[in-house]
């Protein structure tokens, strides 16, 4: 015969959400995202100023990257 209590009891709890809501790590993303956004430009712009060609990665590459490193750090936190 089987305990059918714990069986219920297992299911709801692996339902619940253990981690933050997707929309508030959007939210985050995007305000970061736009932060960075101005600081990378200024700084591709003087790369390509100071070397005279274009750097591999451009502004928004690199603003989109430092806001996917920033964003987890902060809901791990």
């Amino acid at each position: 015969m089987t305990d059918m209590t714990t069986d219920t009891v297992a299911t709801t709890q692996s339902r619940t959400r253990h981690g933050p809501p997707m929309r508030e790590y959007y939210v985050y993303f995007a305000v970061i995202f736009a932060a960075t956004l101005p600081l990378t430009i200024l700084t591709w712009v003087l790369s390509a100023a100071r070397r005279m060609e274009l750097p591999e990665r451009g502004p928004i590459k690199a603003a989109w990257s430092q806001a996917r490193i920033i964003t987890p750090r902060i809901f791990s936190a």
